[in-house]
């Protein structure tokens, strides 16, 4: 189990968001649209970006240069001047670094991390950690999430590490055609994670299969939904906290 981090949120905070999944990517204008356009009409006083925001993330560098990666960091770059902003890494996006979210604005979350809010303890993740039946993705995981891997590559040329994206994006797509089933979340494993937390509700993304799951023994988790504007219906959804409660808002 990793180290559960902590995050006090201030008081002033009334209305909370959280967002994952949106996997942006310079083909798919109309996501980054919808994103832009929500970050600047959302009364959230702080939003929750919990992993794959981006489809890939090839170094920060990469928003050294016009193009999309510094348009994105441009977007956040505005916003935090406005709410508070958040971001912890996926499994698209774990090459994000402290240097682009400190230019942006964004505080980079370590994952997990618990949090009180409106009265209530919660504990945040991407969820992938937590699909433990998918032995060749952790096995995976371990090795990118490594320093050695990460500066390994981090060293190689630009142009090399965007054509290695290309064809991680190739084979992903083509996995995703072939309908192939991706592990769930592990239930003990979301139970231990929560009680070692001290926290009743867990909040996550990745697995793309929005709803809520009753653990037992007082214990829930909550899945956000993935942003697809391609699809039919468009998916794009907010999942909104306040001390009113929690509801699930479609923006598509």
């Amino acid at each position: 189990m990793p180290p559960i981090a902590e995050l006090e949120a201030p008081a002033t905070w009334r209305t909370v968001d959280f967002i994952s999944d949106l996997h942006l990517h310079a083909s798919e204008p109309e996501t980054f649209a919808a994103w832009r356009r929500y970050l600047d009409e959302t009364p959230a006083d702080a939003v929750f970006m919990l992993g794959d925001l981006f489809e890939v993330w090839v170094g920060d560098d990469a928003a050294d240069v016009p193009g999309f990666e510094a348009d994105c960091l441009d977007v956040l770059r505005q916003v935090s001047a406005r709410r508070a902003l958040f971001f912890l890494h996926g499994n698209r996006d774990f090459l994000v670094g402290p240097r682009s979210m400190a230019a942006a604005g964004v505080h980079l979350l370590d994952d997990p991390v618990a949090i009180e809010l409106f009265g209530q303890r919660w504990l945040l993740s991407h969820g992938d950690a937590l699909c433990l039946d998918d032995i060749a993705y952790q096995k995976f995981r371990r090795e990118v999430r490594s320093p050695a891997w990460q500066q390994n590559v981090l060293a190689q040329p630009l142009a090399a590490r965007q054509q290695l994206a290309r064809s991680i994006r190739g084979e992903s797509e083509a996995r995703k055609r072939s309908e192939a089933t991706y592990a769930d979340v592990d239930t003990p494993a979301a139970r231990a994670w929560l009680q070692a937390a001290g926290a009743r509700t867990l909040i996550h993304g990745h697995t793309h299969r929005p709803a809520e799951h009753d653990l037992g023994h007082g214990l829930r988790r909550i899945v956000l939904t993935d942003w697809d504007l391609a699809a039919t219906p468009p998916r794009a959804e907010v999942l909104r906290l306040t001390a009113a409660g929690m509801q699930r808002l479609p923006l598509a």
